[in-house]
């Protein structure tokens, strides 16, 4: 039973490996030429479909493209698969085809909401030097993007983009509201709310980026304050949550038998997949209702 398994594997990764070969060898020269073409071009609006959804996903993470090391991600899940399969038949191979793409989505929404969370402390710090130098005479567009030279990743890595469209041409309030719209951040979006409005009915620059300091500042203290005051709220959560999932743990560790006596009875079976649908729901549920506080 091993050594079918063990073949394919082998066959698999040697057909992986001259796939990637052949890929290579076409199109390296013509990535490096592309590359070197988009150097301080526009970025270009993403049509709406699943495969650059991944990709919004991925490099508002600050992921990079998925498609750098997609073979050797998908030579590792097909590998994890049939060795789940190989150790846990059933159970194993419904486990490892869930489990990683679940984990995958659940690690992306997560780096991207410490990655938003770091550049929205760092927005007035941005704005700040900006209202610094427009009191000095400089203009709206060179103080914002001085402004953004001062700052420290994430947040200039992520307005590069604003930095590359304003060089080729496009006005500051049309490449900022493009960054707001790219994370989705309502703090972008009244920083390219406010500098519409200021370009196109004029008025005290300086002035509006201290108010939207003043409150975006406020914003982030209430929202601490709302998280202290949910604290005991979240954590009955997430031990609720958690609890089915470390007694399955123990039971593996303790005495697997017991379960995999369940997984070979129909009843047992029924069992096992009712308590995972009602897990899932109530973490669900739990999750939405947290959300809502």
């Amino acid at each position: 039973m091993i050594g079918p398994v063990l073949l394919l594997i082998c066959l698999l990764l040697i057909g992986l490996s001259f796939w990637q070969f052949q890929h290579g060898l076409r199109k390296a020269q013509t990535d490096r030429v592309l590359e070197r073409l988009g150097d301080g071009q526009p970025e270009v609006q993403d049509t709406d479909t699943r495969w650059t959804g991944l990709e919004r996903m991925f490099q508002r993470a600050g992921l990079g493209k998925p498609t750098d090391r997609l073979g050797l991600w998908l030579s590792a899940w097909v590998i994890g698969v049939l060795l789940g399969w190989l150790f846990a038949d059933g159970l194993g191979l419904i486990t490892m085809i869930v489990g990683p793409p679940l984990f995958l989505r659940v690690y992306i929404s997560w780096c991207y909401q410490r990655r938003v969370q770091r550049m929205v402390e760092q927005l007035p710090q941005l704005l700040d030097h900006s209202v610094r130098s427009l009191k000095s005479g400089r203009t709206l567009a060179d103080a914002v993007l001085g402004g953004v030279e001062s700052t420290e990743d994430p947040l200039k890595e992520a307005m590069g983009r604003v930095q590359r469209n304003v060089r080729m041409g496009v006005s500051l309030p049309d490449s900022v509201s493009d960054f707001a719209e790219f994370y989705e951040q309502d703090e972008f979006r009244l920083f390219a709310l406010g500098l519409k409005v200021n370009h196109r009915y004029g008025g005290n620059a300086s002035e509006l980026l201290e108010n939207l300091i003043k409150m975006i500042r406020e914003r982030e203290q209430g929202a601490r304050q709302l998280k202290a005051m949910t604290g005991e709220t979240r954590m009955t959560a997430y031990v609720l949550g958690g609890l089915p999932i470390l007694i399955v743990g123990y039971f593996i560790l303790v005495n697997p038998d017991y379960l995999m006596n369940m997984w070979n009875d129909d009843t047992g079976r029924i069992m096992l997949f009712s308590a995972l649908v009602m897990d899932i729901s109530g973490t669900l549920l739990m999750w939405r209702m947290l959300r809502s506080v």
